[in-house]
Parts: C-alpha cells; sequence; structure tokens
C-alpha cells in the first residue's frame, strides 16, 4: 500500500480515538489522569506530527494560496489540521446536543406541557377576553406563553432550520392545535355576542364604525403578542360574524345612505365592506341603480331641446360627469373600484338615455358631440380647457366612427371659411384624437389638411395660366379641391350658373382637366359661397349669399320682378330648395311679395306659403342698420339630406370592416365555430362602434354568398375558411 494512503489510515484511526476520549468525558464517565494524558497527548501528536502533510493536505494548501494570492507560509499545513480536527469535534458536539435537547424537550412536554396546557390556554384566553371588554391586563404572560408553544413545535422539527420569521406550518402544529383553535373560539362567541348587542343598540353606520375599530385593535392584538400567522384566519372570522352574516342589513343601509345622498357614510361603509370577497359586486350593483336614476333625470329635464341643442347636452353631460367624480375624489379618494362604476354609469347614460330614444338613433350623442366641437372650434379662440372637456365625453362615446364621421364634414365646412386661427386649434384637437384612437382614425381628417395646401398651390398656377392666357373677365375667387374618397357628402342637384360667372368656372374646369386629364371635376354648390354689392339702394350693402341665393339675386340684373315658376326655370334649383332658398330671401326682405302676407314668414319655412304663379319683385326700398349681411344660412333640406346620407355611408362603412375582421380571422383560425367567430368579432371592433349581432350575422350570410367561407359540412354551427 501507497505510504500517502496508511498516513490517511493512521490519522482517520487517531481522531476516532480522539473523539471516543471525548464522548467518555461527556458521558461523565470515570476517567484516571494518565487517560488524561494520553488523550492530550494524542492531540498534540496529531497536530504536530509532519507525517499528516499528505497529499491531498498539501493540494488543499496550494488551493487555498491560489485562491487567496498569498505567497507560501510554512504555518499553512498547521492551520488546516487543527481545522480538519475543529471540524471534527464541532460535529460530534452538534449531534451530542441534539440529543440532550430532544430529550429534554420531549421530558418538558411530559411533566410540564400536558399537564398544564389547558389551563395556560384557558388563563390566555380570560386574558385576552379582559382586554377586549377594556381592562388593563399584563400582556406578558400571553407573549410568554404563545412563544413557548411555537418553540415547542419548532424543537419537534429540530432538522429545520431555526428562524422565527420562517416557521413552517408543521413547525406550528402545537401553536395552532393548542392555542389558535381555542382562541378563534372564544373569539367567534364573543365577538357573536357583541355584533347582536351592537345592532340592537345602535344604528348601522354606528355599528360599522364599531366593527372597523375592532378589526384595527385585533390587528394590534395578533402584532403585540400572537404569531402572524394567527391574523388571516382572524381577520377572516371577524369578516363573517361582522359582515358576512349581516350583509342584507348592511346593503339596506348602503341604499339609504346613497338616496340621501351621505357619501361620507356610505364612504366608511363601502371601503369597509369591500375588504370582504364578492361584496364588491353588490355594492357596484348599489351604486349603479342610486346614480344611473339621477343621470337620466337631469337628462329628462332637457329632451325637449336637447336634441337639436349640442352644446346644452354636452355641458349638461360634463356637469354631472363633473359632480359624479366629485364624490370619488372628496369621499372615496378616487378608489378604483367606485372609479369603474362611475365609468360604467356615464358611459351607460350618455349613450342611452331619452334623447337616443326621441330621436330613434342609438347614435345620436356621438353626432351632438361632434356638433359641439363645431360650434365651439368656429369660435376659433383659446379652447384648451374645452377641448379637455370634450375628450372626456369622447372617451365614453361607443360609436367613435359616427363622430369621426360628423367631425370630418364638419371639419371641411370650417375649412371653407379658411379662418387661420382656427386651424390651429384642429390642428390641436385632431392629435388629440390620434393620441386616444391612432393614426388610422384621423387618416382622413389630416388629408383634408393636406388638400387644402394643393389646393392653395392649384390656386396659384390657376392665377398665373390666366396671365399667360390673357384670360380677364373672371371674378375673384378662391376654390377649394378635395379628393372623393376624402368627403362623404352628396352629389350638388342641379344648377345653371349665373351668366356672371360662367366665365370663371368654364377657365378654371378648362385649367384644371389640362394639368388632371384623367379626373372628373364636380362643383358642390351647396358648399359654394361669395359677396354680392347692392347698387340700387342709396346705402350700398354687401351680401354674403350661398351660390343658390346668387342666382337667385342676379336674375334682376335682367328684370325688376319674375314669378316663381320663371325664377326656378331659370335656376334649374330642385323646386324643394328653391323654395326654401326663396323664402330665406324673402324673410330678409331684399325681395318681396305682394301675394305673401310678411307675418307667416316670421313663423318658420312652409311651402304653401309660396305659389308658382306669384310674383317677385326687388326691394328696393331696401334698409339695414348694417352694411354687411349674412344671409348664407344653412337649408334644412340639404342638411338633412347630408345627414342622411351620412348615416347610410356609416352603415355602409360599418358592414365593410366587419367583413374584413370575419375574413381576417377566419383566414387565421381556417375553422371556427359560428358563436367564438361573432364574439371574436365583438372583441375586435368594440372599440370602434356598438355592433349589433343580426349586422354581424348577415356579413357572415354575405360572405358565405361570396364564398369566402362556408358551413361545414360534417360539423353542426362550424364555419370554413375558403382559400
Amino acid at each position: 500500500m501507497p505510504y500517502t494512503d496508511r498516513n490517511i489510515n493512521s490519522n482517520d484511526i487517531l481522531i476516532r480515538k480522539i473523539l471516543e476520549g471525548v464522548e467518555h468525558i461527556y458521558r461523565t464517565k470515570e476517567m484516571q489522569p494518565i487517560s488524561y494524558m494520553d488523550l492530550h497527548n494524542m492531540v498534540y501528536n496529531y497536530c504536530q506530527n509532519t507525517n499528516t502533510q499528505s497529499q491531498s493536505f498539501r493540494s488543499a494548501i496550494s488551493r487555498r494560496r491560489t485562491q487567496t494570492n498569498r505567497p507560501y507560509d510554512p504555518h499553512d499545513i498547521n492551520n488546516l489540521v487543527y481545522e480538519e480536527l475543529y471540524t471534527k469535534l464541532k460535529d460530534y458536539l452538534k449531534t451530542y446536543l441534539e440529543e440532550i435537547i430532544k430529550m429534554a424537550i420531549e421530558i418538558w412536554k411530559l411533566v410540564f406541557f400536558q399537564p398544564l396546557q389547558s389551563q395556560v390556554t384557558l388563563t390566555c384566553l380570560q386574558l385576552i377576553n379582559a382586554e377586549r371588554q377594556n381592562e388593563t391586563i399584563d400582556a406578558r404572560f400571553i407573549r410568554a406563553a404563545v412563544q413557548s408553544y411555537v418553540e415547542l413545535g419548532f424543537c419537534e422539527n429540530f432538522s429545520v432550520p431555526y428562524c422565527i420569521g420562517e416557521i413552517t406550518s408543521s413547525g406550528l402544529k402545537i401553536y395552532k392545535d393548542y392555542f389558535e383553535v381555542p382562541f378563534l373560539q372564544y373569539t367567534e362567541e364573543f365577538y357573536r355576542r357583541e355584533a347582536a348587542y351592537l345592532l340592537v343598540h345602535n344604528s348601522m353606520s354606528e355599528y360599522l364604525k364599531k366593527v372597523k375599530q375592532r378589526f384595527q385593535e385585533e390587528m394590534c392584538r395578533v402584532e403585540s403578542y400572537l404569531h402572524s400567522s394567527t391574523l388571516a384566519p382572524l381577520i377572516e372570522k371577524l369578516e363573517q360574524i361582522f359582515i358576512l352574516d349581516q350583509l342584507e342589513a348592511i346593503y339596506t343601509e348602503a341604499k339609504t345612505l346613497l338616496y340621501d345622498e351621505n357619501y361620507s357614510d356610505f364612504a366608511f361603509l363601502f371601503k369597509l365592506v369591500s375588504r370582504v370577497p364578492n361584496t364588491i359586486v353588490e355594492l357596484k350593483k348599489i351604486i349603479e341603480e342610486n346614480f344611473r336614476p339621477k343621470a337620466i333625470k337631469f337628462i329628462e329635464r332637457i329632451s325637449a331641446t336637447a336634441i337639436d341643442a349640442p352644446t346644452e347636452y354636452v355641458k349638461l353631460v360634463l356637469k354631472i360627469h363633473n359632480e359624479f367624480f366629485k364624490v370619488a375624489q372628496n369621499f372615496f379618494n378616487n378608489d378604483e373600484h367606485f372609479i369603474a362604476v362611475v365609468d360604467k354609469i356615464c358611459r351607460n347614460f350618455i349613450n342611452n338615455n331619452v334623447l337616443t330614444e326621441a330621436a330613434d338613433n342609438a347614435r345620436k350623442p356621438a353626432e351632438l358631440l361632434a356638433r359641439y366641437c363645431d360650434i365651439l372650434l368656429r369660435k376659433g379662440s383659446e379652447i384648451e380647457q374645452e377641448v379637455d372637456q370634450i375628450m372626456i365625453v369622447f372617451d365614453y362615446v361607443k360609436d367613435k366612427d359616427v363622430f369621426e364621421k360628423f367631425y370630418h364634414r364638419m371639419l371641411f365646412k370650417r375649412l371653407l371659411c379658411n379662418v387661420r386661427e382656427s386651424k390651429d386649434c384642429e390642428e390641436s384637437m385632431i392629435l388629440r384624437l390620434k393620441n386616444a384612437c391612432g393614426l388610422t382614425y384621423i387618416s382622413k381628417l389630416q388629408k383634408l389638411f393636406q388638400d387644402g395646401n394643393v389646393s392653395k398651390t392649384l390656386l396659384d398656377q390657376y392665377r398665373i395660366y390666366c396671365e399667360k392666357k390673357k384670360i380677364n373677365d373672371i371674378v375673384d375667387f378662391t376654390v377649394l379641391v378635395r379628393s372623393s374618397n376624402s368627403l362623404s357628402l352628396s352629389a350638388s342637384s342641379n344648377f345653371i350658373i349665373p351668366i356672371e360667372l360662367k366665365q370663371t368656372f368654364d377657365s378654371f374646369t378648362k385649367f384644371y382637366m389640362e394639368q388632371h386629364n384623367t379626373r372628373k371635376l364636380i362643383w358642390l354648390h351647396q358648399h359654394s359661397k361669395g359677396d354680392l354689392q347692392i347698387l340700387y339702394t342709396d346705402k350700398k350693402y354687401i351680401l354674403h349669399v350661398s351660390i343658390y341665393q346668387m342666382g337667385i339675386l342676379l336674375l334682376f340684373n335682367k328684370l325688376s320682378s319674375w314669378t316663381v315658376e320663371q325664377m326656378q326655370d331659370e335656376t334649374q334649383i330642385k323646386i324643394d330648395l328653391f323654395l326654401q332658398v326663396l323664402y330665406s330671401l324673402l324673410k330678409s326682405k331684399l325681395i318681396k311679395c305682394y301675394e305673401i302676407n310678411h307675418d307667416l314668414l316670421d313663423k318658420g319655412f312652409n311651402a304653401s306659403y309660396i305659389k308658382m304663379n306669384y310674383t317677385i319683385h326687388i326691394n328696393e326700398n331696401f334698409r339695414s342698420k348694417k352694411t354687411r349681411l349674412n344671409l348664407n344660412v344653412p337649408c334644412k333640406s340639404v342638411e338633412q339630406q347630408d345627414t342622411e346620407n351620412l348615416y347610410r355611408t356609416i352603415d355602409d362603412d360599418r358592414r365593410t370592416i366587419i367583413q374584413a375582421a370575419i375574413v381576417r380571422i377566419m383566414k387565421a383560425r381556417q375553422t371556427l365555430k359560428y358563436a367564438l367567430l361573432v364574439q371574436e368579432v365583438i372583441q375586435q371592433l368594440s372599440s370602434r362602434f356598438e355592433l349589433r349581432i343580426p349586422m354581424i350575422k348577415k356579413c357572415i350570410d354575405i360572405l358565405i354568398e361570396k364564398e369566402y367561407i362556408e358551413r361545414h359540412p360534417n360539423e353542426y354551427g362550424m364555419l370554413r375558411y375558403l382559400a
């Protein structure tokens, strides 16, 4: 056998003899002085013997020097030998002490714990109940008892490293079985008696305040002298006794507090009760049932006028919203659950109220909001605060596509006014819409601004064209050219352009077609306007009129009187529109008709007031305090037709969007159940507009007819994508 192996063997034998001697001492067996000296000499010789410097020791020393980056030290070998002997002695003593501790704990359990634990636990519980009744106690006794229960359980699991903060459930078994279980039973008995007493002798609000106080006291009690693991079952027990068992009475009180607008007490109730699982659902329902009728009543008060008064409607909506959120801020500290309920209420009453029922149009709120934006943005002043308020309502509006369509149409009309200040506000508003709905949502709005820049360049080129062609007999005019895909407006009705304007229209049309010979230029007369100057009165007036009004007034350059039928033949304006335009001019008293009682004109337009054989005269005695008169008031029939066309466009666009979503989903899934397809379409598109199941089903049927998808031949209710 190699020398190193023999050396290792002798070392092991020597250490074994040393440990036997140590065990002899700890077992308190008699040892002669000579035996002590032999043990001393063995330890001394083990530490000093150079033969212990085996290859393994030398390798260990070399590794240690490399790790510590130290030079060679002749004492390293001795240090390593001492360390090994110390480690073996320490391991021996640890095993020895564990046996002693287990033996001591077993004796303690048999002699002290088992005979006395019930008496100790009962005394602790009696002290705790005394403290609950406002008596002063010495909590040190309870703390010591609890600590002994915990440590006793730990010692039974001595193999687990001891750490108070990380005691396992098995280590707490004695504490839980002999203290926590009876503690919870005593607690339940005590608080059930107290709950019954409090409900009889106090109002529900006072009862809940005392309940909160008890919750705080018990949490402090656990922190003071009980184990932290007791907190969860203790709180669960209190919630069961004080809240869950009294829920019916608590919910009744919640309804009363909200009805009386006692928000401070309700907030206290809400915060206390909502800590219990599943109670928040019923509390939200109670809030909704109280707040929503209040909002509906506010809307009902203006229902007669608000359908045509967007400012009144939006301001009332904002007032209701602000009142609800003031309650959330002042009494609930913007609690997320309460905010969620208020959001749901606002979304509900804004999109479903008496106005939507009266108009028979669930999309009316989006239209009214767009009209309110139009009123504000026409001011062209600082409206940042108002824009913030608009975006609040916009977030709640379901049919955001309706808002976009109306906003787009009204933006076009505002841009016709060419107000520079308004454009700055428009860009700010569009940026807000982009942040809320993304770039796709505002792409057409941005296209309108781009068309405006193109129109300016085009007009400059036209003026250069007129100079080159020496075209001088044109009127001063501005033209706005918009691409047809950026507009959703009804086509212009028939109209014969007045001779005074025909040269200008023809020359620009020719110029434009030379520039873009593959395009078609369509004049939108219903959006055209201009200025006329009156020359037949002493005082010179400038009239701002629509092109239809201009066409009628320019007829009087030829004759001083016309019959209604003749004027309609000359202009070729559609009869119902023509009568409205003529009515507006008669009401302004620029022209007159002796057959019509002017008192009737003040009552509003009625086609029966004007007959085709009536004669219209120019009013040469016209007088007005103003020198500039705006007669360009939109005709109701044109506005109504545009609105109807816009809603038809919205419906068509929705069908296209839904069909595209269906194809997208089916292409990704290949096969999908009918109900799941409907559900996924709703999930994808609900942020854009409110979807209705019949429309989705109709779109699925259309795609089946177009052979994009088909019903699965072998599985009922299953759809399959066709490549």
